[in-house]
């Protein structure tokens, strides 16, 4: 997704209905209303409900070995 301020996308389980979904990681939530509609997150993709989560911003780690 080359979203506005998404910054990873990955799968996970609902945690009330158990189903599950799509997660949309962003670096902070912004209101709908105040993002270009280019940029919205869809409610699901293909069937599948989308979770919005925000997690900051990411730094690539060096895992050194």
């Amino acid at each position: 997704m080359q979203l506005a301020n998404v910054t990873g996308v990955g799968t996970g389980r609902d945690d009330h209905s158990g189903q599950d979904v799509i997660v949309v990681f962003v670096t902070r939530r912004v209101p709908r209303d105040r993002l270009r509609d280019d940029d919205v997150v869809p409610d699901e993709l293909d069937g599948v409900p989308v979770r919005v989560l925000a997690i900051g911003e990411v730094d690539a780690q060096d895992g050194g070995t």
